[in-house]
């Protein structure tokens, strides 16, 4: 069976239901139908509730042969229900990019997943479209401000704030608008990103209730004046009305797992564009509700775990318990050099190859965030146990245990080695730490997170990003966390440098700030914005019936 087909032939309890059990007094519940429900952040304000333990899931450097991160995410939290305690997960929402592109869904996957997962990939409860809706808004205040006469003065040529919508289209990363004469607007090159790499979303995602958002709106700068200074969204009086628009879908979403955990799931910009978690309120709600809860940082530890402790932990003074680090043998043979047709033959040659990028992942979330870890193989039934021993081995010898993780295959049951696990770290005492202080230099804190997470020998900024960096501490945004924009596929900022490189630069060419999220924006190698299309998007394979029923969805 598909994963949906899993999903479709599963009777989901009623979100009541599953509130009830997770502590949830009906007042705070605002039902979407039967299955999904939104929580008034009021709760986090009038409960007494203890904070339960927080486990980070995040993985190895992704590769075209899959790892699972979200799928052991469910599957962990369904392992620690299963062994007897009460657990909850908080994820990200799926981008409907992604998911015409090239996922074709990520609400987990087998006898892991949350439900009801078509809705969750697709509209889910509107959450993305308010977001799109408030950036647009934005966008067409600073154009009609222009049209109107322009009284504070905006330079046409700084505009920095760009329009969005929630699907991978090439075509819109660089346009020219205004076109057609003077009522249509002032002619100026212009620009889309994808819905999830808008301010909006990462200032969401770190705010802590509706007047912090609101606070955090206004300070975006959206564009610089004649003068070189900054011009921002309350200067253009648009941060009320876009509070407006995003006063639901700051409340997070709750549904289930297919086991009926509870699942928190909110927001979520991807890690390579920002910072790669579901939203603080969402987290700080699940570790209200359950005494273990689990959740993940976007794609690899150098990407999403770098930035869910360094931005999202510092930021609203949470502290994990303990860190998982998702792995599969066929994409630790990938990092030593297999073709991805050949993975599911034993290679014990290029999986000894290939492990220096796992051991790397290790050594960071040990040795650099001081945090206890266990490595969750992901099993594939090619799995050899040559090479699931080696595996075992090379992690032991870090100090770390390996668990092997049946979660796709038998839910929480397959789960129940990784969660007992776990538990048993979440015990033990940690040196949990960032990666930089606050006070370093922009130019310090580049350095020191190319140095200690990714293992490159320094930094290199180009002209551009050196002015920028100067600009920015003139303007006082220098003690502002950094949030690498970097690609997923290396630990370098160079894609095709598999396993764990050395002798490297990572080349800065562009420094921004996000004043409104409240970090610095770090632009390396050729990451963008607003993806493409595949050759063979997911789209082509989705469909629905007569009934409604959705296919092609995995």
């Amino acid at each position: 069976m598909t994963d949906i087909e899993i999903a479709q032939a599963h009777t989901p309890k009623k979100i009541t239901e599953i509130a009830a059990a997770a502590g949830i007094d009906e007042k705070y519940l605002e039902l979407y139908g039967n299955y999904k429900a939104k929580i008034d952040p009021k709760m986090l304000n009038e409960t007494n509730a203890p904070d339960g333990k927080l486990i980070l899931v995040t993985a190895i450097t992704p590769t075209p042969a899959g790892e699972g991160k979200t799928t052991t995410s469910v599957g962990l939290a369904d392992g620690l229900r299963y062994i007897g305690k009460k657990s909850a997960v908080a994820l990200r929402e799926p981008s409907l990019g992604p998911v015409f592109g090239v996922k074709g869904g990520a609400a987990g996957g087998g006898y892991a997943q949350v439900v009801p997962m078509e809705d969750i990939n697709l509209h889910f409860t509107g959450d993305f479209h308010a977001i799109g809706a408030a950036n647009n808004l934005m966008a067409a205040m600073i154009d009609n401000h222009i049209q109107q006469g322009n009284a504070l003065g905006i330079d046409v040529k700084q505009i920095t704030w760009k329009r969005a919508v929630d699907m991978n289209d090439r075509q819109l990363r660089h346009i020219v608008c205004g076109l057609g004469g003077k009522a249509q607007g002032v002619p100026r090159e212009d620009g889309f990103e994808i819905t999830v790499a808008s301010e909006i979303m990462a200032a969401l995602c770190l705010s802590s209730d509706i007047m912090d958002l609101k606070a955090r709106l206004g300070r975006m700068i959206v564009a610089y004046n004649y003068q070189g200074q900054p011009v921002t969204a309350a200067d253009l009086k648009a941060h009320g009305a876009m509070t407006a628009l995003l006063k639901d879908a700051i409340k997070p979403n709750l549904v289930q797992t297919l086991e009926g955990t509870p699942a928190f799931i909110h927001g979520g910009p991807f890690a390579n564009i920002a910072h790669g978690c579901n939203s603080i309120i969402a987290t700080r709600t699940a570790l209200k509700m359950a005494d273990y809860v689990v959740t993940e940082g976007g794609f690899a530890a150098d990407l999403g775990a770098e930035k869910f402790i360094d931005i999202k932990c510092r930021k609203a003074g949470l502290r994990p318990s303990a860190v998982v680090i998702v792995a599969t043998v066929r994409a630790l043979k990938y990092h030593g050099g297999v073709p991805k047709t050949e993975l599911n033959n034993e290679n014990l040659e290029a999986l000894e190859k290939g492990l220096p990028n796992l051991l790397q992942h290790v050594d960071n979330v040990k040795n650099v965030f001081g945090l206890p870890c266990v490595v969750a193989i992901n099993a594939f039934p090619t799995d050899t146990k040559a090479e699931l021993d080696l595996v075992e081995k090379k992690c032991n010898e870090l100090g770390v245990n390996v668990a092997l993780s049946e979660v796709w295959a038998k839910g929480g049951e397959g789960g129940k080695a990784l969660a007992t696990e776990v538990v048993r770290l979440c015990e033990q005492p940690n040196n949990f730490d960032f990666t930089y202080p606050l006070d370093m230099s922009i130019e310090e804190k580049l350095e020191t997170i190319c140095k200690r997470i990714y293992h490159a020998d320094g930094v290199v900024l180009t002209a551009n990003a050196k002015k920028q960096a100067a600009q920015l501490t003139e303007l006082g945004f220098d003690k502002l966390p950094i949030c690498m924009a970097k690609t997923q596929y290396s630990f370098s900022d160079n894609a095709a440098l598999l396993g764990a490189p050395k002798g490297f630069t990572v080349t800065v060419r562009n420094l921004k700030v996000s004043a409104g999220a409240g970090f610095i924006v770090a632009l390396t190698g050729d990451i963008m914005t607003m993806p493409g299309l595949p050759k063979v998007p997911s789209a082509e394979k989705i469909d629905v019936d007569e009934t409604g029923k959705i296919s092609g969805l995995f």
